[in-house]
């Protein structure tokens, strides 16, 4: 099994072209998950991924709720939980719909 899918092409276990993982985490990983686990990543490397992951989650939901195109409204709790589980957090100055 090589761990791939249509939204992110990265191994489970493979090395991470970390630059193109930092510009779209999403086009990178499978789903916020793979990041954690990822042995490959320092704890650093991967907050730091989420968090951008987070930042285009929350820009997408705003849209999304002003019926633009958007979609990941879901997954920014699976981002939030993966930052929880890494001691990471969130942004508390992401963007939200409200600035």
């Amino acid at each position: 099994m090589s761990g791939n899918s249509a939204a992110g092409n990265q191994r489970a276990d493979g090395p991470v072209e970390f630059d193109k993982a930092r510009r779209d985490p999403a086009g990178v990983f499978k789903d916020p998950a793979a990041i954690a686990d990822h042995p490959g990543l320092s704890r650093a490397q991967k907050v730091e991924l989420l968090r951008r992951w987070e930042a285009d989650a929350r820009e997408l939901a705003v849209a999304d709720d002003e019926n633009m195109a958007g979609g990941e409204a879901q997954r920014l709790d699976a981002v939030l939980k993966a930052l929880d589980r890494l001691g990471g957090g969130h942004d508390p100055h992401a963007p939200t719909k409200h600035g």
